[in-house]
């Protein structure tokens, strides 16, 4: 009985513990910053190739594109016209959506917005794409799931000045939200349109729809029902379905790795302990050819790498067991990803990648991160301070001369 009363006891506290709070806040921020970047910086990087990319000029022509996505129900916006003018459009609203949800201004529209830009320029030319365009697709979808705002985003200082509004008794009314709530619904509503016109997948304006809702919801009963058994049932609903997707991010990433690295190990090259030599050698994988003359040389070098590599992928999943030996190796894999970037010129591929780990680092530790940029940044700021501390001592040497 007291054994039964204990399992009990356990399971009401794990039940409480995900349904009190949105559980990783700094882990579910770091993923929105770093996938929201990397796919900000890859737009911007090929802005002068888009149209080439995804746009009319693209060798996988519209027509092709429009009867692919025909077949395989995939979502896109772009099969929705061929011309110059909905492209840009489409691509400008991709680039300020992704810089947006990295800033995290009215997040929950925004992740909508990135999902929407995501799916349509990699729907759009599917062969463009490499590992990382794959994992900035998954998480685009799971990032719309998760209260990825709490900190680190200009949704939480808005929230914090709303509170010690509300604690001063000050009259706070959010125009911004219902204005972008309304504009939304509207291009909703066009979208869902013109989507039923080319008969693609429904889960995507399901989705959207469904997001649309539950925001106009969440904001009636914030305005008017705040302190009552509504807005407390809500609370505890995005409590789950956060802590739902966030669990859903780790397991991705970790059949991502497994994946990775029993495939690999079914091959002759790496079992061997050369396949690392065969990229060094293409002229698309070597942005540094001497550096890669200089890794290639070493048949020593190699084999670790390639052996390393390898038993990380296939290590990384049992290691979560473990704290210490988990931290150890995410600082091994990001250190890899980084050297990727660097060696192999996959830049974006590394940074998507690295931003997936990051759902795995220690909370202390990213706190201690964000310390140290907020200190970082008010060092920039010397020359600001300076010029504010004369005005204030002014002020303050009139108010006295005023008492006095």
């Amino acid at each position: 009985m007291r054994r039964g009363k204990g399992l009990d006891r356990k399971a009401a506290d794990a039940l409480q513990r995900i349904t009190a709070a949105a559980l990783g806040p700094y882990q579910s921020a770091i993923v929105r910053i770093g996938f929201a970047g990397a796919w900000l910086f890859f737009l911007l990087r090929e802005l002068p190739h888009r149209r080439e990319l995804y746009g009319p000029d693209s060798p996988w022509a519209w027509d092709m594109a429009r009867r692919l996505v025909g077949g395989n129900d995939a979502f896109t916006v772009l099969v929705w016209g061929d011309g110059v003018l909905w492209f840009e459009s489409v691509y400008a609203i991709s680039v300020v959506s992704s810089l947006l949800l990295m800033l995290g201004w009215r997040t929950r529209a925004m992740s909508a917005l990135f999902l929407v830009g995501v799916l349509s320029l990699q729907n759009r030319s599917i062969f463009v794409g490499d590992g990382g365009d794959n994992v900035i697709h998954l998480m685009a979808i799971y990032l719309v799931f998760t209260r990825c705002a709490q900190v680190w985003s200009l949704d939480a200082r808005r929230t914090a000045r709303t509170a010690r509004a509300a604690a001063d008794k000050v009259a706070s009314r959010d125009r911004t939200g219902p204005v972008l709530w309304c504009l939304l619904g509207f291009g909703l509503l066009v979208t869902t349109f013109l989507s039923l016109s080319h008969r693609p997948g429904l889960f995507v304006p399901v989705l959207l729809w469904a997001l649309w809702l539950a925001q106009g919801l969440w904001w009636a009963v914030s305005r008017y029902a705040a302190r009552s058994q509504s807005h407390t049932l809500l609370d505890v609903i995005a409590n789950l379905v956060h802590n739902t997707a966030l669990v859903v991010i780790m397991a991705e990433v970790c059949v991502i790795y497994a994946t990775a690295g029993w495939y690999k190990v079914q091959g002759s090259r790496w079992q061997d302990g050369t396949a690392l030599y065969y990229p060094l050698k293409l002229d698309y994988f070597t942005p540094w050819p001497a550096l890669s003359e200089l890794l290639a040389a070493s048949g020593t070098m190699v084999m670790l790498l390639t052996y390393g590599t390898v038993i990380v992928q296939v290590a990384f999943p049992f290691t979560l067991f473990n704290r210490r030996v988990k931290n150890v190796l995410l600082v091994v894999m990001m250190l890899e990803h980084a050297a990727i970037a660097v060696v192999l010129g996959l830049p974006f591929f590394s940074l998507a990648m690295i931003a997936a780990d990051a759902v795995f680092l220690p909370t202390a530790f990213l706190v201690w991160l964000g310390a140290a940029v907020a200190r970082g940044r008010a060092r920039l700021r010397p020359r600001v301070r300076g010029r504010e501390a004369p005005h204030r001592h002014e002020h303050q040497t009139a108010h006295r001369t005023l008492v006095g």
